[in-house]
């Protein structure tokens, strides 16, 4: 958490989200403020590490109740939780990690996490990015770095119905929103 008091903090896309076709095909809101630790540990890692999930494979993730974990890499975990879901999460990280050769940063403010959910989410999706998702390749529980219109984000697909999170720098979370809703304008005449 930041050290700034609750109501002081303000969200790049407080004006722009919660936003939604008409037809509620297609809905974008924020996951805001959401804890985002930085988890990086060199193997052997096992399943569970001070409480928290971690998948062992590639762009997978583990979840328990709302806590979520990404892998990133062969030693690199993204743990997110809401706000206040799970209390000193990065203080129990880093006490687990004594002696070992790993770091826990938080990253809360970082990035700015925009859910994407609707039937047509999977097809706005696809416009920007070059990833398969179609659920064959790219379900519910799978996660992904990637390229998404020139920008570096993480996909983190939530549920199958179709929900997904865009992880994506604060600074260019606006620019993507915008995009994202300019690019959904194809959606209303269909």
């Amino acid at each position: 958490m930041t050290g700034l008091m609750p109501e002081l903090r303000r969200s790049p896309l407080e004006e722009l989200l919660p936003w939604s076709l008409a037809d509620g095909s297609l809905v974008l809101s924020e996951q805001r403020f959401l804890q985002q630790i930085g988890l990086r540990v060199k193997p052997p890692v096992s399943a569970y590490f001070a409480g928290v999930p971690l998948p062992l494979e590639p762009n997978r993730v583990a979840s328990m109740r709302e806590l979520r974990s990404l892998w990133l890499g062969p030693d690199e975990w993204l743990v997110t939780a809401p706000e206040r879901g799970t209390p000193d999460l990065l203080g129990r990280l880093t006490g687990a990690l004594a002696g070992r050769h790993a770091t826990a940063i938080d990253l809360s403010a970082s990035r700015a996490v925009i859910e994407i959910s609707g039937p047509r989410s999977r097809e706005l999706l696809e416009k920007g990015c070059g990833l398969d998702l179609h659920p064959r390749a790219f379900a519910a529980g799978c996660c992904a770095q990637t390229l998404f219109v020139r920008l570096p984000v993480i996909i983190d697909q939530v549920a199958s119905a179709p929900v997904y999170r865009l992880f994506v720098r604060r600074s260019a979370a606006r620019w993507l929103c915008d995009w994202l809703i300019d690019a959904a304008d194809e959606f209303r005449f269909v």
